[in-house]
C-alpha cells in the first residue's frame, strides 16, 4: 500500500474513532474512556504521518512502533466499551476490523524495514 493511501486510511480511521467518542455516554466512565480512545485513535494518523517524514530507517521503525501501540490501544478501548455495554459490538465491529487491518499493515511494514539492507 502506498504511503499516501495509508495516510488517508489512517486519517479516516481517526475520524471514525472520533465519531465513536461522540456517541459514548456522558457518564464519568464514558468521559474517561472517550478521552483515552480519542488520544489513541488520533495518534494513529498523527504518528503515521510523522513516520512518513522520518529522517532514518531507525526513526521510521520507531514511529511505526508507536502507530502499532496506539492502534492496539484503540482495540483495547473498543473491547472495553463492548464489555462495559456502553455501545453494542455490532456498532464497533467494522472499526475493530479496520484497527486489526491497520495493525497488520504496520507490523508488516516494520518487519520489511528491519529486513532491508542498509545503504
Amino acid at each position: 500500500m502506498a504511503n499516501e493511501d495509508l495516510r488517508e486510511r489512517t486519517l479516516r480511521f481517526s475520524l471514525r474513532v472520533l465519531e465513536v467518542v461522540d456517541s459514548l455516554p456522558c457518564s464519568t466512565k464514558g468521559k474517561n474512556i472517550a478521552d483515552q480512545l480519542c488520544r489513541a485513535g488520533t495518534s494513529v494518523a498523527a504518528n503515521y504521518r510523522a513516520a512518513c517524514r522520518s529522517k532514518s530507517r531507525a526513526d521510521f521503525v520507531h514511529k511505526l512502533g508507536i502507530v502499532e501501540e496506539e492502534a492496539d490501544e484503540v482495540l483495547f478501548w473498543l473491547e472495553l466499551i463492548v464489555r462495559a455495554e456502553m455501545l453494542p459490538a455490532s456498532r464497533l465491529q467494522s472499526l475493530m476490523t479496520e484497527a486489526n487491518e491497520l495493525l497488520s499493515i504496520v507490523i508488516a511494514s516494520i518487519n520489511t524495514a528491519r529486513r532491508r539492507p542498509r545503504n
